[in-house]
């Protein structure tokens, strides 16, 4: 059974920082891109950053790169997600979500691009 479980999340002030970090069990996780979306008040369900099977591809949407970087050890079978500089507006929901196919490049950031998702970890940017 496939399993992904986020944390790290937690209540932050403008400015700061936080690590995500996604547990992922019952499947290949070597073999597999992986992503991270947030469910945010303003603009609904959103991606954020994706990154390749091996780690060394990755892609961030506008609104957080220069910010936020995405990583992954396959050892570990876990995917982080380094958030600096916070801002209110990166108030949300984070998720990880699991890439539906098998392959080495790909880096995708569609919602039918996943498969699986986490159950998600709170994130709150608040003075």
């Amino acid at each position: 059974e496939v399993q992904l479980v986020e944390s790290g999340g937690g209540l932050v002030q403008p400015g700061g920082s936080l690590r995500l970090s996604c547990a992922a069990s019952g499947f290949t996780f070597s073999s597999y891109a992986m992503s991270w979306f947030r469910l945010t008040p303003g603009k609904g369900l959103e991606w954020v950053s994706a990154v390749n099977s091996g780690g060394d591809s990755t892609r961030y949407a506008d609104s957080v790169k220069g910010r936020i970087t995405i990583s992954r050890d396959n050892a570990k079978n876990t995917l982080y997600l380094q958030m600096n500089s916070l801002k209110p507006e990166d108030t949300g929901v984070y998720y990880c979500a699991k890439s539906q196919f098998v392959s080495s490049d790909y880096v995708p950031s569609g919602l039918v691009d996943y498969d699986y998702w986490g159950q998600g970890t709170q994130v709150t940017v608040s003075s």
